[in-house]
């Protein structure tokens, strides 16, 4: 039996008998799906990563405004494309922990305020100019200035100096943070030549793959930089294409049009990962669907009014006709147990009469409008009307406006005071709530400007003390939970899937979905 196993791995790990095929071979000898799994996955690992091809990949959540800036990256389209040629300094290792990237190697002074980054020498742009600690310090800059709209923006604003000595780049914060290095992987700052001064959208970068062809919202190709400094990307060409209808991104999937796709819609998960030769990957994390108000615009200004519609959430029913059991209870906080200083809090039931009693006291009358779309999230017109029959209950009324999914990007989400949006997370508690809901954060979609909770953010990254840190995080999320314009119904699993045409699938990735938005750089055409 063990030569016939051994066989059939190696036709598995090349490709030549699909996953579906081997499993049931396996299966029918007596061994197990898990160990069959664990066997395949040794296999693949052995094979090695085979080089050339064209990889196509099918993306969700983008549109034709996007841009190449990733100053701007505001939604996975646009992730995936930045990733393809731009490099951070840091990045996380695929099951925790930081990689040194552009920096080779990072250290802090004792109180961690002050941070020092070695860069790393003989690496080149892709139009053929050296990277320098000067290109790194140019970056930075161009994130954290006064006129930026990068997505960056909350993570720079406690960074009192910064300068180059020699190959090292040194930034001193205004307090100390012990997270710094997490901070530092934000896919937005990616290091380009002179920071991106002279054109943020050239799509110059240190990475991988080179920009052939650009047609935001529509397609983009790339093809393999050939200088690239370490030996990471396999196919010869990768396209992505632009397919935000799920129905549509699934199809393409099955019938081998793409070789992989993010975002399976969770309704149909299971019967999709029953298709022959298509494997649906889930990996838990940080992620959260969620409906956001704009705290200083009217009627979301009235706490009342808040309250009202979080007690008129049914997040259970959410997440049970939703996520189909890709996902968890949220609790109208970003934050989730995948944090490490995750402390729980008492979680807030459906409660139509206490939805009433607020919605009276704030003495609103007139209809809410939500806008909503299959690009903020799947099925999220669904939860939408699901939204509106809990409220109903409390005699709350809401009306829903779906609205077209190109463009929802750039004209609803941060603009529109009431939405359906989404949130990949963040390593952590700091990054997390320095984007988002920092006052002075240029993407705090909700608005919400907290004095309190600035000051407790501010002191959490001085606290070396993890207990004392730990309590501030707490107080945050109650802070938020209770006076927030987030209203959370449920965390997400990262739900995507690939073909048996190629592999290297890392499962439980940590970061984003679609292996933190590596996939494709990271997998090979294997048949």
């Amino acid at each position: 039996m063990k030569d016939y196993l051994d066989y059939l791995k190696v036709n598995a790990a090349m490709g030549r008998i699909s996953r579906r095929e081997f499993m049931g071979r396996a299966a029918a000898v007596g061994v197990t799906a898990a160990a069959a799994n664990t066997m395949l996955a040794d296999a693949v690992r052995a094979a090695g990563p085979q080089k050339g091809g064209t990889i196509k990949v099918g993306v969700n959540g983008s549109g034709s405004a996007d841009s190449l800036d990733p100053a701007l990256s505001a939604n996975q389209g646009q992730t995936l494309v930045t990733r393809m040629w731009g490099e951070p300094l840091v990045e996380l290792l695929p099951h925790g922990g930081i990689e040194p990237v552009l920096a080779e190697s990072y250290s802090s002074s004792p109180d961690a305020k002050v941070w020092t980054f070695k860069i790393r020498s003989g690496v080149t742009f892709s139009n053929g100019k050296t990277m320098t600690a000067d290109d790194v310090l140019a970056t930075m800059e161009r994130h954290s200035g006064d006129e930026t709209k990068s997505g960056a923006l909350g993570i720079m604003r406690g960074i009192a100096s910064m300068k180059v000595e020699g190959d090292s780049f040194i930034l001193e914060l205004e307090q100390p943070n012990a997270d710094l290095p997490y901070l530092m992987t934000d896919y937005h700052l990616l290091i380009q030549p002179n920071g991106g001064n002279d054109d943020p959208t050239a799509a110059i970068g240190t990475g991988p793959y080179v920009l052939k062809s650009a047609e935001p919202g529509v397609r983009f190709v790339f093809e393999k930089n050939a200088n690239y400094w370490r030996d990471d990307g396999n196919a010869g060409t990768i396209e992505l294409i632009v397919i935000n209808d799920d129905t549509a991104r699934v199809a393409a999937l099955q019938s081998g049009q793409v070789d992989m796709i993010n975002r399976v819609p969770p309704r149909t998960a299971g019967l999709v990962d029953r298709a022959p030769n298509i494997t649906v990957h889930k990996a838990s994390g940080a992620g959260h669907y969620v409906f956001i108000a704009h705290r200083d615009t009217a009627p979301f200004d009235n706490n009342d009014v808040m309250l009202a519609l979080k007690w008129g959430m049914n997040r259970q029913e959410m997440v049970d006709k939703i996520l189909f059991g890709y996902g968890s209870v949220g609790n109208d906080t970003p934050i989730n147990a995948s944090y490490p200083l995750f402390t729980p809090m008492e979680q807030r039931e459906y409660d139509p009469d206490k939805a009433a009693f607020h919605w009276k006291k704030s003495g609103a009358t007139d209809p809410i409008l939500l806008r909503t779309s299959d690009n903020s999230f799947p099925s999220a017109p669904d939860a939408a009307a699901l939204f509106q029959q809990s409220l109903a209950k409390a005699g709350i009324p809401l009306e829903v406006k779906r609205e077209p999914n190109d463009g929802y990007w750039s004209e609803v989400w941060n603009k529109q005071p009431f939405c359906t949006s989404y949130w990949s997370g963040r390593p952590v508690q700091d990054q997390m709530y320095s984007t988002a809901y920092l006052s002075t954060a240029d993407w705090n979609d909700t608005r919400f400007k907290n004095e309190k909770f600035d000051q407790l953010l501010v002191a959490a990254r001085a606290e070396l003390d993890e207990a004392k840190r730990k309590q501030m995080y707490a107080d945050m999320g109650m802070i938020l939970h209770n006076e927030g314009g987030l209203i959370c119904p449920m965390f997400n699993d990262f739900v995507d899937a690939s073909t048996d045409r190629i592999a290297g699938w890392i499962d439980n990735h940590k970061g984003f979905g679609i292996m933190n938005y590596y996939a494709p750089i990271k997998m090979w055409v294997a048949a």
